[in-house]
């Protein structure tokens, strides 16, 4: 996983979104609030939702609330199928409810033991992708 974790606030503008993510060249911004996960933000969020705001909406009103999450202490295989299930490509990672890493399907890829899971997982996010 991914720790140091940039994130964002509910309140931040989606100017400033985007130029996080421009910046840190990543595709999606979790929304912290007190160091809890309230939401997340995608670069397809911004196009999709941001667009009909102008750009000058907040976060709130742009990011994807109820986001699936897993226990920093969870097996790669719980990681994988929760992705798979939820057709997710990025798990928020989280100890004792507060955010502390971010799981890409990237990660699962790079790594020997989970690379079938990671091939499974992917299979199921894609699989509403060509329908």
């Amino acid at each position: 996983m991914s720790s140091n974790v940039e994130c964002c606030s509910n309140q931040d503008s989606l100017q400033s979104v985007a130029s996080k993510m421009e910046s840190l060249n990543v595709g999606a911004i979790p929304v912290v609030e007190n160091g809890q996960i309230v939401g997340m933000i995608t670069d397809r969020d911004l196009a999709i939702r941001g667009i009909g705001q102008n750009g000058s909406g907040s976060a709130s009103q742009v990011m994807t609330n109820n986001i699936v999450t897993i226990d920093a202490n969870s097996s790669l295989q719980e990681a994988a199928n929760l992705m798979a299930q939820h057709q997710i490509r990025r798990l928020p990672v989280i100890e004792n409810g507060n955010l502390v890493g971010m799981l890409s399907l990237g990660d699962l890829a790079i790594t020997e033991q989970s690379d079938e899971s990671a091939g499974e997982a992917l299979s199921q996010i894609s699989q509403n992708d060509i329908q």
